[in-house]
C-alpha cells in the first residue's frame, strides 16, 4: 500500500507526455510574462489592500516586501522545475516527479483551492469596482441583495458570477484567442496603476508613515499572509507549458520577468496610496485605490472613474488567466488518471477542454455568488502557500536523485534558497487565523477521501506498474 502511496513519475514520461499533447502550441515570452501578469495583477491591489493596512498599518509596504520575497524563492523554484518539466500540471506535475502519488494529489488539490477559490475572490472583487464604477459615472449602484452574497448582507453575488462566466466564453475560444485578449487588458490595468500612482503621489504626506510599525512585527506578518494572496498568479505560465512554443526556454523567463514586474508595481502602488490618505481610513473600503483618490485627490469624479475603469478590466484579466490555469491542472491531473477523463477530453477545433472549461466555470461562478471575498481570499492563500512549499522541496530532492538532468534554469545557491523559501511559507502558514486552517483541514480531508474512493484506483501509473505484475504471475 505504501508503495502505491509513494510511486513517482519519471521525469522523462512527463516530458514526453507534454511533447505529444493534443493542445495547441501557440504562445512566446512575452504572452506567456502577460499571461503570469494578467493572473497576478488584480484583486490583490485593488482590492485587498483594503483589508492588509488595517492589519499592519504603514508597514503594509514591508509587508508588500515580505510577501514579494517569500514568492520569489517560490518563483525561482519554479522557474527551474518549468525548464525540466515543461507541462500543464505545474506544482502538481512536479511533485508527482519527486514526492510520490498522494503527496502531488495533495498538491494538486491545494491547486484547485488556489485556483478555482482564487479566481471566486478575484470576481468578488470585480463586481464591488462595477459597483463603484457605476456610482461614479452614473450615480447609481446595484441592489445589495443582487451584488452581494449571504454573510456580507446581500442573496447573490450575479456580477461576480457574470464575469467567470464571460471569461469561460472566452477561453472556449482557444489559448491564442485567450491571450491577445489577456495582452490588451494587461496594458489597460498597468497603464491604470501609473496614473494612479501620478495622482496620489500629488497628494503625498510622508506623516502618514509614522508609526512605520503601529501594530507591531506581527501586524506586518499578518498583513504579509493577507497579501500573500496578492502574488498567487506568477506561476501560471507553469500551466501553459503544453502550449508554449519553446517551454524549457521561455517559461522561467516569463515567471521570473512576472514577478518582478508585479512586485515593483505593488510596492510603489502602496507607497503612494499610504501616503495619500493615513492607514486608519483603509478600513472597511472596498474599491479601495479608488477611494483613496475620492478622499485624498482633488479633480472630482475623473480620476476615480478611470481608475475603476483600469480596475474592471484589471480583475477581468485576473479572472480569465487563473480560471485558464485551473482548467489545465485538471486535465493534468485527468490525463494522470486521478480525476475522471472527461476532465482531459480536447475539442478538434478549438483544442481545448471544453468540458473541463464548462464545469470548472460553473463551479467557480457558484463559489463567487455566495462566498464573500475575505473569506475565499484567506482560503486560497493557504492552498498556495502549501503548493509553493512543495515545489521548494522538489528542486532540492531532484538535484540529488536527477543531478545530471537537463535544467535550461538553476536556482542560484540551493538547497539554501529552496530551503529558505519552505521556512518563509511555513512562517506566513503559521500568521493565518483558526478558521482558515478549520476550513483548510477540511478541504483536504474532502481531497483525501476522493482520492482514496477514485484516483488510487483509477491511476495511470498504479496500471502501468501493474499490468507487468499480472503478467509476469
Amino acid at each position: 500500500m505504501t508503495g502505491r502511496l509513494t510511486r513517482r513519475q519519471a521525469v522523462g514520461s512527463l516530458v514526453g507526455e507534454a511533447e505529444g499533447s493534443s493542445l495547441r502550441r501557440s504562445m512566446g515570452v512575452t504572452q506567456l510574462t502577460l499571461l503570469s501578469v494578467g493572473a497576478t495583477l488584480g484583486t490583490g491591489i485593488f482590492v485587498v489592500l483594503g483589508e492588509a493596512v488595517p492589519e499592519a498599518g504603514p508597514a503594509v509596504v514591508v509587508s508588500f516586501v515580505l510577501a514579494g520575497i517569500t514568492a520569489l524563492f517560490s518563483a525561482l523554484s519554479y522557474a527551474e522545475l518549468a525548464g525540466m518539466i515543461p507541462g500543464s500540471g505545474s506544482s502538481y506535475s512536479y511533485a508527482y516527479a519527486t514526492l510520490g502519488e498522494l503527496v502531488a494529489w495533495v498538491c494538486g488539490w491545494c491547486l484547485i483551492l488556489e485556483y478555482g477559490v482564487s479566481v471566486a475572490a478575484v470576481a468578488v472583487g470585480w463586481g464591488q469596482y462595477v459597483n463603484e464604477l457605476l456610482d461614479l459615472a452614473f450615480g447609481v449602484t446595484l441592489p445589495e441583495t443582487f451584488s452581494a452574497p449571504p454573510g456580507a448582507g446581500g442573496t447573490v453575488n450575479v456580477p461576480a458570477a457574470l464575469i467567470v462566466v464571460l471569461a469561460m466564453v472566452v477561453l472556449l475560444r482557444g489559448a491564442k484567442e485567450s491571450a491577445a485578449v489577456n495582452t490588451v487588458m494587461v496594458t489597460v490595468k498597468i497603464a491604470s496603476l501609473v496614473m494612479f500612482c501620478a495622482v496620489a503621489f500629488t497628494a503625498f504626506h510622508a506623516g502618514n508613515f509614522r508609526p512605520l510599525f503601529p501594530l507591531g512585527a506581527a501586524g506586518m506578518s499578518a498583513g504579509a499572509a493577507s497579501l500573500f494572496f496578492s502574488y498567487i498568479g506568477f506561476d501560471a505560465a507553469s500551466t501553459a507549458g503544453e502550449e508554449a512554443r519553446n517551454p524549457q526556454r521561455d517559461l522561467p523567463r516569463a515567471i521570473i520577468l512576472s514577478l518582478v514586474l508585479v512586485t515593483v508595481l505593488y510596492v510603489v502602488v502602496a507607497v503612494a496610496a499610504l501616503g495619500a490618505m493615513p492607514w486608519k481610513h483603509f478600513a472597511g473600503t472596498e474599491a479601495t485605490l479608488s477611494e483613496v483618490l475620492v478622499r485624498s485627490v482633488g479633480g472630482g469624479s475623473l480620476w476615480p472613474i478611470l481608475l475603476s475603469v483600469g480596475a474592471v478590466v484589471a480583475t477581468t484579466s485576473v479572472v480569465l488567466t487563473v480560471q485558464y490555469g485551473q482548467i489545465r491542472i485538471l486535465f493534468a491531473m485527468a490525463r494522470d488518471g486521478l480525476v475522471p477523463p472527461l476532465f482531459a477530453k480536447v475539442h478538434p477545433r478549438t483544442g481545448v477542454p471544453r468540458a473541463n472549461t464548462v464545469i470548472v466555470s460553473a463551479f467557480i461562478a457558484m463559489l463567487a455568488a455566495l462566498v464573500p471575498l475575505g473569506s475565499l481570499a484567506d482560503a486560497t492563500s493557504i492552498g498556495t502557500l502549501f503548493a509553493f512549499m512543495l515545489v521548494n522541496l522538489a528542486v532540492v530532492l531532484l538535484r540529488r536523485r536527477d543531478p545530471q538532468a537537463s535544467r535550461t534554469f538553476r536556482v542560484p545557491l540551493s538547497p539554501l534558497l529552496p530551503l529558505l523559501g519552505v521556512a518563509c511559507c511555513v512562517y506566513m502558514l503559521t500568521s493565518l487565523g483558526a478558521d482558515t486552517w478549520i476550513a483548510f483541514g477540511t478541504w483536504m480531508v474532502a481531497g483525501l477521501v476522493v482520492y482514496g474512493c477514485y484516483g488510487i484506483r483509477h491511476s495511470k501509473l498504479g496500471r502501468q506498474t501493474h499490468e507487468p505484475a499480472q503478467e509476469s504471475a
